[in-house]
């Protein structure tokens, strides 16, 4: 057991409704902003703090307990923590765990976190899940009221903000084999590292371009299919994606998305997305399969949706999976191309593996495209822009 130093420099936390909670200060002393969201994992919190999908956020953790094991560098999602900031109740100043090789607060520090404690965490969910989403301040260097919400009031919405260029690589990279079965190529909104290590273990050769890669780029890997991934913010302004997606689609690639890809996905067939009052954050969500009618236990963290009306409508589109507690849609497939998505996370790091079958479906679907098409038919496809 290694015992760490636990400051007890006072802290405050403002909402953009005006509410006010006060606390102790954790990780960095400052002043951090973002979107509030909670998430209700009980375990896993290093793989939510570098999550890419949750740039621009400042989450509440529900769990009691944040820091009592640790952490340690297999446990990360990204190259860096993605959270804005962190709000909590208990934080504990002291790890137990013997792989753990870092405190929380350590962890914290070295990445330039803000972060609150002893916050009355029950009261802030039941306020912002009544309130809905809404922008908030944590600061342990400024006190004045007035001069924090003004730069409260600075933050903008997430409702219509591009956030996906903050996280996306720059510069393709290679995992896996390079002689493995089958090669994919990762359009990079966001992706968590376990994604890719999903198809990797699966005899995948990936290929993670930027979200800006052309699809003649993308083509020079000779993929047998595409994953677009998950990522932060907006999905509407991301319309250079969309129409690769589009062009994607329209070449019969098999294509698989996740998350914010999901989204994307259905944006680029015609749909429509929209903010959520709340959003999905955690890993104890259930979701109905209505191919199998059987339930999903399953990881998830967005804050829009695909609009249900729309996608009954479509022609083409399938829902194949539910949200079991608002009946917001979860899975799409085209009836017509050998494309699925899903809102949720099939990795699940942290979370439930209920659902990491979407990965060998997409694998069955790659394998189908393999056999279905001479190497002079690939070269056509690969060809034609």
């Amino acid at each position: 057991m290694i015992l760490k130093y636990q400051t007890q420099t006072n802290a405050l936390l403002m909402l953009q409704d005006g509410t006010i909670f006060h606390g102790k200060a954790v990780g960095k002393i400052g002043t951090a902003t973002g979107e509030i969201c909670f998430n209700t994992s009980m375990s896993g919190y290093q793989e939510i703090f570098t999550d890419p999908s949750y740039h621009g956020q400042v989450i509440v953790m529900t769990n009691a307990h944040i820091g009592n094991y640790g952490t340690q560098p297999q446990e990360v999602e990204s190259d860096s923590v993605k959270i804005s900031g962190m709000i909590c109740k208990n934080f504990s100043a002291f790890y137990a765990r013997p792989q753990a090789d870092a405190s929380l607060q350590d962890y914290f520090i070295k990445h330039n976190v803000v972060a609150i404690s002893n916050v009355d965490t029950r009261a802030l969910v039941r306020h912002i899940r009544s309130k809905g989403a809404m922008n908030v301040i944590i600061s342990s260097d400024i006190n004045d009221v007035e001069i924090l919400k003004k730069k409260l009031a600075a933050i903008p919405s997430m409702e219509g903000l591009e956030l996906a260029s903050k996280v996306s690589t720059t510069k393709a990279y290679l995992v896996g084999n390079p002689n493995a079965k089958y090669k994919v190529g990762v359009l990079d909104v966001g992706v968590k590292s376990s994604i890719v290590k999903c198809l990797a273990e699966r005899d995948c050769y990936v290929k993670v371009f930027p979200m800006n890669a052309s699809l003649k780029d993308m083509e020079s890997l000779k993929p047998d299919g595409f994953l677009i991934s998950n990522g932060p913010g907006d999905p509407a302004p991301l319309k250079e994606v969309i129409a690769t997606i589009q062009q994607i689609i329209s070449k019969n690639y098999p294509v698989m998305g996740i998350c914010l890809g999901h989204q994307l996905i259905a944006l680029a067939s015609g749909l429509q997305t929209y903010k959520m009052k709340n959003g999905h954050r955690g890993s104890n969500h259930p979701v109905i399969n209505l191919q199998t009618n059987k339930c999903e236990v399953t990881s998830q963290n967005h804050g829009f949706a695909v609009a249900t009306d729309e996608s009954t409508k479509a022609k083409n589109l399938q829902i194949t999976h539910l949200n079991l507690n608002d009946k917001t849609v979860e899975g799409l497939k085209l009836t017509d191309k050998p494309v699925f998505s899903v809102q949720y996370h099939p990795e699940a790091s942290a979370g439930p593996l209920d659902a990491r079958y979407l990965f060998d479906d997409f694998i069955q679907m790659m394998n189908k495209f393999s056999l279905n098409l001479s190497a002079n038919q690939k070269e056509k496809i690969y060809s034609s822009n």
